[in-house]
């Protein structure tokens, strides 16, 4: 039943070879058995597998025998969508959707294999949350200094997608921390159970379910091995140990096993994909055919030479060159600027300039290996009103974290700020909005922190759990009081850092080292100003400029993209601007410690180029400001160095 040959063929009506290139042909039309396809960047990998769907369909393949994984319920969607128009509304009924979805569709009708009722909760965010929470006061742990309930969820979820011992992740994360690992294997070790015995399973929990459920119940396997005819795998680069294992079982009776992936664009290692899930793919299926889509559709032969030439750096690989359809245009620019204001008064005015030849705000972006390298271009764009828009939702300034520690500062400079206060007490532990608001009223609606008895006012009438912090606090104010931090916003920032915020980022935040680089780069910015005051009025000027151009320009549909490069994986812009291309910021100085992290450092440079279809600019300031006022000196990225220099238009003048 499984070779395409005894499949009932229906009347053809796509002209395959007239609509497809002869790299998408291939796969698109292959016989049976196992293949692998290496779909590099804009190549038309959904183009290929929205075909293949098709052929199999004008084939006689029955859609329900068909198994379409990917790792967004819209691109299943959209491509199912695509196929359906192809065929002529042929493909009902065909299994489409996330690894997750799939695994609970099936846990819902053989979860009680598993010991599960088949009306089992699928338990949100805020649910899981909540649950930890509990786990927490039944260990008599909550109020403690310990860590916040998306801190743990965040270990453990990392254990179970990476199959890493949890005991190792947990001693390893909480090395800095003075809790004891096994109080937090305890909390853990009584979530699982609390879910168990609620009938309730996380989003983790389907994909371990799911396998779980093949690996101990053959006869459930066998049924989903014999439905399915053929499977297809989405993004295969970016799949995690469980997934990976998972697909291999439920393809292994037909063997007609589908992946699309590119491993030059493996950038998530991080939240748990592996690496060599892609690599290691010939060896596990030895007689898949391979097929490898290389014609970009995207970008000029220029951006395409430089990403040929930035990715070759990688030794453990499968070699792809980009060929170019399009016409030649112009080399790429590599920028050496002095600094990072240099960088984003270089950048704001080509952008002005690109936007006066006509080219529409939203056709560019600026890319960034993390989200404070993008700071001072903020401050530059709003200063200029340039619209822009930044993926993860959050202005710089807004961000929870930054105002959090700058709650301190601005209670010094106006002990009527009620916003301030609630801010920063509402940090300690055992404090709430009630609470806030009544230690507020108490003190008669001021808090002047200078005030040593209104200090200890407070502290009285703190909740014992928030004493400790506030001692923690308590010691940048008296500084502060003492006329030490006073007229110096960088030195009470890092004071106030160092006393309690950093322990308190370390409980509270699962990103914990990408808040405090931002806090760190505020604190480098904050150095700029001679007194408190004049930091917060910048600030405040940024924000409400940044408010005025939302409500002059209404949505921001067109505007600038400001981007990290992960969360910029497949989108595509004209114009594209990457900053910071420097060796210690990327790559990542912290990233190049890891195993294999300067490999994928690599990749993720080589994402970034092909995001660019017409113009690229590697930016590369020569210097950073540290907070203590002194400079920090850096060398050109090594991915830059290594592009051939004929290659690029290399602007080596200084910005002014």
């Amino acid at each position: 039943m499984s070779s395409l040959s005894v499949h009932h063929a229906t009347s053809l009506t796509l002209e395959y070879e007239k609509v497809l290139n002869p790299e998408q042909l291939g796969p698109v039309q292959a016989p049976d058995g196992p293949l692998f396809v290496l779909a590099a960047a804009g190549t038309g990998k959904t183009r290929t597998l929205v075909y293949r769907v098709a052929w199999l369909v004008e084939h006689g393949v029955d859609p329900r025998r068909i198994l379409l994984l990917t790792f967004t319920n819209k691109a299943a969607r959209e491509m199912l969508e695509r196929a359906n128009e192809l065929v002529g509304g042929r493909v009902g009924g065909l299994w489409g959707g996330t690894f997750h979805h799939m695994a609970n569709r099936m846990l819902r009708r053989h979860g009680q294999a598993l010991g599960y009722g088949l009306d089992y909760t699928i338990l949100d965010t805020d649910d899981t949350r909540t649950l930890v929470r509990s786990c927490l006061d039944t260990l008599k742990l909550k109020g403690k200094e310990f860590p916040k309930p998306d801190v743990l969820l965040a270990v453990l979820s990392g254990a179970v997608n990476s199959r890493k011992s949890l005991k190792e992740l947990c001693e390893a994360r909480f090395e800095r921390h003075p809790v004891d690992p096994a109080d937090i294997l305890r909390v853990l070790k009584l979530f699982e159970k609390r879910k168990r015995d609620q009938n309730a399973m996380d989003f983790d929990d389907l994909l371990v379910n799911g396998l779980r459920l093949f690996q101990e119940h053959p006869l459930v396997l066998a049924e989903y091995q014999e439905h399915f005819l053929y499977v297809m795998v989405d993004e295969y680069q970016d799949t995690n140990p469980i997934q990976a294992d998972w697909v291999d079982l439920v393809s292994a009776r037909h063997r007609n096993l589908l992946v699309v992936g590119d491993d030059f664009q493996s950038i998530y290692s991080w939240r748990g994909a592996d690496y060599r899930n892609i690599i290691s793919f010939p060896e596990r299926y030895p007689d898949a055919r391979l097929y490898k889509l290389e014609t970009n559709y995207r970008s000029v032969p220029e951006i395409l030479d430089v990403a040929n030439s930035c990715i070759a750096g990688n030794p453990n690989q499968f070699q792809k060159i980009l060929r170019a359809v399009r016409p030649a245009y112009r080399k790429p620019h590599a920028v050496q600027l002095d600094d990072g204001e240099h960088q984003a008064r270089y950048v704001t005015d080509q952008i002005r300039r690109l936007h006066q030849e006509g080219r529409a705000w939203r056709d560019m972006a600026v890319l960034y290996r993390a989200h404070y390298h993008a700071m001072e271009l903020q401050m530059a764009l709003s200063r200029e009103r340039i619209p822009y828009a930044v993926t993860s939702g959050v202005r710089f300034f807004e961000q929870a974290h930054v105002k959090d520690v700058c709650s301190l500062p601005r209670l010094l400079h106006n002990p009527g700020d009620e916003l301030a206060f609630m801010r920063l007490v509402g940090l300690l532990p055992g404090v709430g909005e009630k609470t806030a608001s009544r230690l507020w009223a108490l003190l008669s609606a001021r808090f002047d922190p200078r005030d040593l008895a209104a200090r200890k006012l407070l502290e009285q009438r703190l909740p014992a759990a928030a004493r400790s912090s506030w001692a923690a606090v308590e010691t940048v104010l008296a500084d502060a009081a003492g006329g030490e931090a006073e007229g110096h916003p960088a030195d009470l920032l890092i004071r106030f850092m160092d006393a309690f915020y950093d322990q308190y980022a370390l409980d509270t935040f699962e990103d914990y080292e990408r808040r405090m680089d931002d806090l760190k780069e505020m604190a480098t910015f904050a150095g700029r100003f001679p007194t408190a005051q004049d930091f917060l009025n910048e600030i405040a000027l940024i924000s409400n400029l940044d408010a005025d151009a939302e409500r002059l320009n209404g949505p921001e549909e067109d505007a600038v993209r400001l981007s990290t490069i992960h969360q910029s994986k497949g989108l595509e812009w004209a114009s594209v601007f990457v900053l910071w291309a420097v060796d210690g910021l990327f790559p990542s100085g912290r990233s190049m410690e890891e195993p294999g992290g300067e490999e994928e450092e690599r990749r993720l440079f080589y994402v970034a180029v092909t995001r660019a279809k017409d113009e690229l600019y590697l930016c590369a300031p020569q210097s950073r400001r540290s907070p203590d006022g002194n400079r920090q000196f850096y060398s050109l990225s090594r991915f830059v160095r290594e592009i051939p220099p004929d290659r690029l238009q290399a602007d080596n003048q200084r910005y002014h």
